[in-house]
């Protein structure tokens, strides 16, 4: 629908600078032409030059398309159209028989409506270009309200999984048997709970977390885990310092190793093993053995495919899933922000 109203609006246009041209140009040449076939040649110079120019625009955008680029995006198309405006006007004049390839050798002639050209090409790149940047700044409030939505389900959703009764008799059930036997450990346990819930608290409305915070928050949500396992869950944080100021969504690696726990089964005879590392093309690794449960818990509908969903919204690379005879690995790629300073320089 919004193609059809651009192709009438661009056709309206091309007709009303086709007047408008016709106006100017008629006092200085071609005066003894009727005025129909004058309206006719400003109006057949006038598409061609338009759809050109339009081309040429829709032809950069595909080839610039990180914001980063819009300068130079810009004036590539400003050359390119002054190009095409410039010689595409002669060239079109010589076809219809205008003037002759004599004429044009003469430099006043071949440049004699620049202005008029130069005129045209603001007014046509004004009005696309205040479109284009329209219709963008409507599509990133359109992805921001999506993702704000999106981030409250996610939180709804692990909070409801903490909060199920499963998971509240597991804790309590522990915390009860650490008070019995050993009162320390007791007390450490109910501060790392409030930890947990803390963090999923302070970062509920947040799009991004370092992922020194993220290990850090799952190093206490795995301290939770091993008092419901002792003997039969283990997990190894592999990842290097030079990589831990990178970004991650907020949860994403406690909802995979809640999904690799509700997943597989946890045995003496077969433990749960997790290993999380960060490899040379900045994807975080979640690995765990397969071990797959005959009969699953009941689903929140919170795992890869929320996470796959936030990161398509952030506009990052895709969530990698690999499943092989032994092992499951999921694939998340970090994300490297650039200061406004550094921004500014790579602009320049």
């Amino acid at each position: 629908m919004l193609k059809i109203k651009e192709i009438y609006l661009r056709w309206f246009g091309i007709l009303v600078v086709a007047l408008i041209v016709n106006f100017f140009i008629k006092q200085h040449e071609h005066a003894q032409m009727p005025i129909w076939q004058q309206v006719l040649i400003s109006f057949t110079f006038t598409a061609i030059l338009w759809n050109g120019v339009l081309f040429i625009m829709l032809r950069m955008r595909k080839r610039y398309t990180s914001i980063q680029k819009t300068p130079r995006r810009l004036i590539v198309t400003s050359v390119l159209a002054s190009l095409l405006l410039v010689f595409g006007s002669n060239l079109i004049g010589m076809v219809l028989g205008l003037c002759s390839l004599d004429d044009l050798k003469n430099p006043a002639y071949f440049f004699r409506y620049a202005h008029v050209n130069f005129i045209v090409a603001i007014i046509v790149t004004s009005i696309y270009e205040g479109a284009y940047f329209f219709g963008k700044w409507k599509d990133s409030l359109i992805q921001n309200e999506e993702l704000k939505s999106q981030q409250i389900r996610t939180q709804y959703g692990v909070l409801q999984n903490q909060m199920s009764p499963h998971f509240l008799f597991n804790s309590l059930n522990t915390l009860t048997t650490l008070i019995t036997e050993d009162q320390n450990t007791a007390i450490d346990f109910t501060q790392t709970l409030s930890d947990v819930y803390r963090y999923i608290l302070h970062n509920k409305e947040r799009e991004l977390v370092p992922l020194c915070e993220e290990m850090e928050f799952c190093q206490s949500y795995v301290f939770l885990l091993k008092k419901r396992f002792p003997e039969n869950f283990e997990v190894s944080f592999n990842i290097p310092k030079t990589k831990r100021h990178l970004y991650i969504a907020p949860l994403t690696l406690q909802m995979l190793l809640e999904n690799a726990i509700k997943h597989n089964a946890i045995t003496k005879g077969s433990p749960l093993r997790v290993e999380v590392k960060v490899d040379e093309n900045n994807l975080l690794e979640i690995r765990n053995n397969l071990q797959t449960k005959h009969s699953l818990e009941i689903s929140t509908k919170t795992g890869l495919e929320n996470i796959k969903k936030r990161y398509q919204l952030l506009g990052q690379r895709a969530i990698n899933v690999v499943k092989t005879e032994k092992d499951f690995i999921v694939q998340v790629p970090l994300i490297e922000l650039i200061s406004e300073v550094e921004h500014l320089k790579s602009a320049v």
